[in-house]
């Protein structure tokens, strides 16, 4: 079975972007294991504003990649190669697992990280925390997440202050 990956860039603070969606507050220079990561991936999940926002950064990145995005009402095929879904977000992700292929980027933002987290569908969680406190801005998990119990598989630091910690669910 597929897993469903949180492969994400955290504040201090856990804001994944600041309140206009911006994330130029992350430390750039560094791979940090991105490509390595890239290569494990079939399909990415992402949330309609995180969309908009990537495509604020330029072409579409994720182009050799099956993905899809969940929005009830942006349903109109655009120039990229993505799905747009319109069905509930938990049942879409639960039936995706089951199908043959490599893993499951959940890419975000906040309020689908929590869905899918809240129905036990994420298996694990690479984050990489930045030193900056933004002190607002959109939140890691948004609206109101469940108790979730994940253990420690792997934490890494880089020169810069980054660290990276990998979780998987219990």
């Amino acid at each position: 079975m597929k897993e469903v990956i949180l492969y994400i860039a955290t504040s201090l603070d856990s804001y994944i972007a600041t309140k206009d969606g911006s994330v130029d507050w992350l430390f750039s220079e560094g791979e940090y294991g991105y490509d390595e990561f890239y290569e494990t991936i079939g399909t990415t999940l992402i949330g309609y504003n995180t969309y908009k926002e990537i495509l604020g950064f330029g072409k579409f990145p994720y182009t050799d990649k099956t993905n899809y995005i969940f929005s009830m009402s942006h349903t109109k095929n655009d120039n990229n190669p993505v799905h747009f879904i319109a069905k509930d977000p938990v049942e879409f992700t639960a039936n995706l697992k089951k199908e043959p292929g490599k893993d499951i980027w959940l890419v975000g933002g906040g309020q689908i990280n929590t869905l899918l987290l809240n129905a036990g569908l994420i298996d694990r969680m690479i984050l990489f925390i930045h030193p900056i406190i933004l002190g607002d801005g959109i939140p890691l998990l948004g609206g109101m997440p469940k108790k979730s119990d994940f253990s420690l598989k792997q934490a890494k630091t880089f020169v810069n202050g980054v660290v990276e910690v990998e979780y998987e669910k219990k």
